[in-house]
């Protein structure tokens, strides 16, 4: 009956899952009652069937059922052992709690990030609002450094961007291995201890690779290839940490220079990037 709720929606097995239970209090009910009968078929006296439907809510209330076990013959010591929860039971308890577990270390989780968030969110808004700036929300799809860029690029032209945000993986990829020797060194700091797949030139390959070709979240050696790729200053706003400026030799003074917010915090998932413009230019 149990293995049949376990199937449907869960608001299926929820309900399913309330019948079988009513259902098998009412066996066990009826199971008791006949036990009871079948003792007092036995020669014990009503009295004892008494006493032992009240033990029934006590810690002995096994002992009926040990009665009715002696009674047919059955060794009590074998069925006590045969009644010992099976294996996929306790499979099923322990999956149960390390669920129950897991969800709360989500919640306690949530809980912490969205602290952290706030706090990083307050710390950001009050260094860009004295500059006029605010934070224009960037999709968190793994393409966020590339689409905050492609968004600045679009603000700057008026329009459309010239460069979609594949456009830019592809550039940025296409640089680094351009300039291997520039980007190398940053590359095996940040990939420390990974030196077990492969020489560093594979490695760096296939990290190329996956920045033109994935959705993978963009670093610093991301944003640093594109301040070359597109002759632009970019300057990096963050809560957390310092400002960061790239490519400060491309900077000019009609107000070209690309903007962008680092997110430590922002879901719990890694960092993110978004686009920062004037509070009265917010655009998708």
């Amino acid at each position: 009956m149990k293995k049949a709720a376990a199937k449907g929606s869960k608001a299926e097995q929820k309900a399913k899952k309330k019948q079988v239970e009513d259902d098998i209090s009412k066996l066990s009910t009826k199971l008791k009652d006949k036990q009871l009968k079948e003792l007092a078929s036995q020669g014990f006296s009503s009295s004892s069937s008494n006493n032992i439907a009240k033990d029934e809510t006590t810690e002995k209330k096994g002992d009926i059922d040990t009665l009715v076990r002696a009674i047919a013959g059955v060794s009590v010591t074998a069925q006590q052992e045969h009644s010992k929860p099976s294996k996929s039971v306790k499979r099923r308890e322990k999956r149960a709690k390390e669920e129950a577990d897991r969800e709360q270390r989500i919640k306690e989780e949530q809980s912490h990030v969205k602290s952290d968030r706030m706090v990083e969110n307050a710390k950001l808004e009050k260094k860009l609002k004295p500059l006029g700036l605010t934070v224009s929300e960037i999709k968190p799809d793994g393409h966020c450094l590339y689409r905050a860029v492609e968004n600045q690029l679009a603000n700057r032209s008026g329009g459309a961007s010239p460069y979609t945000y594949q456009n830019l993986r592809e550039m940025a990829a296409s640089y680094m291995r351009e300039h291997k020797t520039d980007f190398l060194p940053f590359f095996l700091s940040e990939t420390e201890g990974d030196s077990n797949s492969g020489s560093a030139e594979e490695r760096f390959e296939k990290y190329c690779r996956e920045v033109e070709s994935t959705a993978a979240w963009g670093s610093q050696l991301e944003l640093g290839a594109l301040t070359h790729c597109l002759r632009k200053h970019i300057k990096v706003y963050s809560g957390s940490f310092p400002d960061v400026e790239m490519g400060k030799e491309y900077r000019s003074g009609d107000d070209s220079s690309l903007m962008l917010s680092y997110h430590r915090h922002a879901f719990g998932l890694g960092e993110h990037y978004n686009s920062v413009v004037l509070v009265n230019n917010i655009t998708g």
